[in-house]
């Protein structure tokens, strides 16, 4: 069993002194969020997936829904107070916040974003996101992540 590194994710909650819990698995790109829960023996509404978008201002924007869900890219741009808002072209998720698709956390973006995450993690002690890194996952309290980045909660699925 390798050492499980220490994402940036892992350093920011360290630095807030943040209770989490880091997860691995296989990296393999073409799991499914739901495969992931799988993996991690949760329920899909339980794990989180985390998705960059522009609004026609041009400011970007993070919304965290659970993995089996949809944005309903009408719902984000009510909450974010924009006419419309597009997902970002996956080229430019790196440059924007220093992570790959797969790997993309609200935790640690290159530079905060506003972040909005689904209302139902708020119905859960703990819940999952990306670490940071594709095959990396933290258990964390939704109070903690809501803390550390400053989201809101919204009804944003389809």
């Amino acid at each position: 069993m390798k050492k499980e590194e220490k994402t940036n994710v892992c350093r920011v909650l360290d630095s807030k002194k943040i209770t989490y819990a880091l997860h691995t698995y296989e990296a393999d790109p073409t799991l499914t969020g739901e495969q992931i829960a799988g993996i991690l023996g949760e329920p899909a509404e339980k794990v989180f997936k985390t998705l960059v978008t522009v609004g026609k201002t041009g400011q970007h924007y993070v919304f965290v829904v659970p993995v089996a869900e949809e944005l309903d890219l009408k719902k984000a741009a009510k909450a974010a107070g924009e006419k419309s808002i597009d997902m970002i072209k996956q080229k430019e998720l790196l440059p924007l916040t220093g992570y790959v698709h797969g790997g993309c956390s609200p935790i640690g973006m290159k530079k905060p974003f506003p972040t909005f995450v689904h209302e139902t993690a708020l119905c859960y002690d703990k819940m999952f996101v990306s670490a940071g890194k594709v095959g990396y996952q933290i258990e964390v309290a939704p109070n903690d992540l809501f803390a550390v980045v400053g989201c809101k909660s919204a009804d944003i699925t389809v």
